[in-house]
């Protein structure tokens, strides 16, 4: 497989995922956390209005795999922001001490995903240029 089709299937990917799991927060707000208890009204509110964000944030990854070429720097804003969350968990880690299996989960592939990613900004635009 090109670089610049794993490219485009990781956005894809990234793109119908977040978008998926965006709108299962903002549907069933706490209960879509593996693990979490009921936290009350301004926490599930909180919850609710993050998942229409990160749904926001996986248009925009189909947005970016849509275009022809793939910009690589919206690819690259993408996946720093994806990086800042994993960093937020690992923060979380450090003051709040070790979260549900499925959190730990999500910040592995988050932090592999990351370096991944940022190699495969620019295959889409070099395989174009060729």
């Amino acid at each position: 497989m090109s670089r610049a089709k794993a490219l485009r299937g990781l956005a894809l990917a990234m793109g119908y995922a977040c978008v998926a799991i965006g709108l299962l927060h903002v549907l069933v707000g706490n209960a879509a956390i593996p693990g979490a208890v009921s936290a009350g009204a301004t926490v599930d509110s909180l919850g609710r209005f993050f998942g229409a964000i990160f749904a926001g944030y996986g248009l925009a990854w189909l947005w970016a795999a849509r275009q022809s070429p793939i910009p690589a720097a919206a690819v690259r804003g993408l996946t720093a922001v994806f990086l800042l969350g994993a960093l937020g968990r690992l923060l979380s880690l450090a003051v709040e001490g070790r979260p549900h299996w499925f959190q730990l989960a999500l910040a592995a592939l988050e932090l592999a995903l990351f370096p991944l990613l940022f190699w495969l900004a620019d295959a889409d635009a070099e395989a174009r240029a060729d």
